[in-house]
């Protein structure tokens, strides 16, 4: 054995020794680890802490006014529920607000995660001039007070012809300066540049580099914003009970309907809000799983 393979010999013996120690490493590290019982119980105290308010909206809903104005207050479900349940669908004409509000909240978040995720590409990866001055001035948007803009929104519309109709409320959302500062953050460092300049070379368009390069990167946090902006969307009040009217209401416009009147019927109006919250939670219920996982996913990409 000459001189030269010494050393190549001890390390490939080093290699064999240390491959075991590391292999053992790597077995323990995809070890699922089990939480103590401190764990149960402190996440048990928040699960209920975070459904307190939506149990006493369903026990609410189940009792008569009467008994929500006595003390102390009930703490279990009454035998009223169904009926104030029908009252609410009934009085605050619910079926077309619940129509109206999908396809409102539909809308907007096909739009701003569609919209939202082009223009953060294009500040994330694209070269262009004045990007660092529009990127400044689309972030410097969001400390306006949505409040100033309900007047001048107003009138535009009103200009348009379009007061009292469903596209005044879902145009000035289409694109929010969140999702776009949102997008951008993330394609910053999900999307290589490298993985888009191998697609021009080999001859993609950007049309074609967007669908199938930057669409599957930005899949994690796409579902992330769809999943708040759609929740937002479903929630807005300042903006629809000003543009729409009782004839043509959203759900959070329907409510506000079951609140007038000289004596409010407290049950039937815990009853309207709790039709109002049940589509969010079926939504949940349903995508739950894929959204958490799309998160995981953009965070081990991270």
């Amino acid at each position: 054995m000459t001189t030269s393979e010494v050393p190549l010999t001890q390390a490939k013996e080093k290699e064999k020794g240390d491959r075991g120690p590391r292999r053992l490493r790597i077995l323990g590290a995809g070890k699922q680890l089990h939480a103590g019982p401190v764990t149960y119980v402190v996440l048990t105290l928040f699960a209920l802490v975070s459904l307190a308010p939506l149990l006493w909206t369903a026990i609410a809903a189940s009792r008569t006014d009467q008994r929500l104005a006595q003390t102390p207050p009930p703490l279990w479900f009454g035998g009223n529920l169904f009926k104030n349940l029908e009252r609410a669908w009934e009085e605050a004409s619910l079926g077309t607000a619940m129509f109206n509000t999908t396809l409102v909240a539909t809308t907007i978040t096909v739009g701003t995660v569609l919209f939202s995720t082009l223009a953060g590409f294009a500040f994330a990866k694209l070269r262009f001039k004045f990007s660092s001055t529009l990127l400044l001035l689309t972030i410097g948007t969001m400390m306006i007070p949505p409040q100033l803009a309900v007047v001048p929104l107003y009138l535009w519309m009103a200009d348009l012809g379009w007061s009292n109709q469903l596209q005044t409320v879902i145009l000035p959302t289409l694109v929010t300066a969140f999702g776009t500062f949102f997008m951008r953050q993330y394609l910053v460092q999900a999307l290589p540049t490298e993985l888009i300049e191998a697609a021009r070379v080999d001859g993609a368009s950007s049309l074609r580099i967007v669908w199938h390069v930057v669409f599957p990167a930005a899949r994690p946090a796409m579902a992330v914003l769809g999943l708040l902006t759609f929740v937002f969307a479903w929630n807005d009040f300042l903006w629809p009970i000003i543009a729409l009217n009782q004839e043509n209401p959203t759900v959070q416009v329907a409510l506000n309907s079951l609140g007038t009147g000289y004596v409010p019927d407290q049950s039937v109006i815990m009853a309207g809000a709790l039709l109002g919250t049940l589509p969010l939670l079926i939504a949940f219920l349903l995508f739950g799983k894929q959204i958490v996982g799309g998160i995981m996913q953009g965070a081990i990409k991270g």
